[in-house]
């Protein structure tokens, strides 16, 4: 399955759309399950490699998904580059904003956040990754969400790898604002592997067949099991780099039990 793949997805409407800044980008789109709940909840972060051309829509159906499943999905949108105010510090910004607003929701939709996870594909696999452990400077002087959880699809994880590889057309300079030789302390507050040693529980699917993109997952894998990091790694083998975020696919199984499981 290749990007022009996604044009084609369904994109199912969400329950609620909330902003959760002023900006045009900064909303989330809600879906809760059947029942009263408390309802375990899900942030999730969509790909494009941080781009304004991809937006949310993509990730609409597996959003549906999760939540068919009994998991509420809060799916952000966020600014993003080409967005005034995207790229570095806007867009971690936003998810930080996001993530944070999510207490805010709880009590009227009835969502649990002591079951919160964060999950994202791709470059929001990275953003999933940071927001659990994010430096000071992008934490409210409020209480905010503690994270149970992160799933992370085919993670953009290590920044300054993929400057190096100058993946996705160099997209990562265009996040930073620079390469990690001219912005490193930079790259240490926004790289997730910048970020290890992590608490948190993670669990990284890589696609068997993800030639671009799971190499430098397995970087962030391997950093993190050097760092003793609860980290569980799952190969994908019926999967490139966008299977796993169809839940049409074979993959479905993997991806499902794997937010599951983080979830209990």
């Amino acid at each position: 399955m290749t990007s022009s793949a996604l044009a084609d997805f369904p994109s199912p409407e969400a329950d609620i759309i909330i902003p959760y800044g002023n900006d045009q980008e900064q909303f989330g789109e809600l879906r809760l399950p059947k029942g009263e709940g408390p309802h375990p909840v899900m942030m999730f972060i969509h790909g494009g490699c941080w781009l304004a051309p991809y937006d949310i829509k993509h990730v609409r159906q597996l959003a549906k998904a999760f939540t068919d499943e009994g998991i509420a999905t809060w799916t952000i949108e966020f600014r993003r580059v080409g967005n005034p105010g995207g790229a570095w510090p806007g867009t971690f910004e936003d998810v930080s904003a996001a993530g944070d607003f999510l207490p805010t929701l709880a009590e009227k939709y009835n969502l649990d956040m002591n079951r919160f996870i964060t999950a994202g594909h791709s470059a929001g696999g990275h953003l999933a990754l940071w927001y659990a452990n994010r430096p000071d400077e992008f934490k409210p002087r409020v209480t905010i969400p503690r994270v149970k959880g992160v799933l992370a699809l085919a993670p953009a994880a290590d920044l300054a790898y993929l400057h190096q590889t100058k993946a996705c057309g160099s997209a990562v300079d265009k996040l930073m604002l620079g390469g990690p030789d001219q912005f490193p302390e930079r790259y240490k507050l926004g790289s997730a592997i910048d970020r290890l040693p992590v608490n948190t529980p993670q669990h990284v699917i890589l696609g068997l067949y993800d030639d671009a993109w799971t190499p430098g997952g397995m970087r962030y894998v391997n950093a993190a099991v050097t760092q003793k990091a609860p980290i569980t790694l799952t190969i994908a083998k019926q999967s490139g780099h966008f299977e796993m975020i169809d839940p049409r696919t074979s993959t479905w199984d993997l991806v499902l039990k794997a937010a599951k499981d983080l979830l209990k």
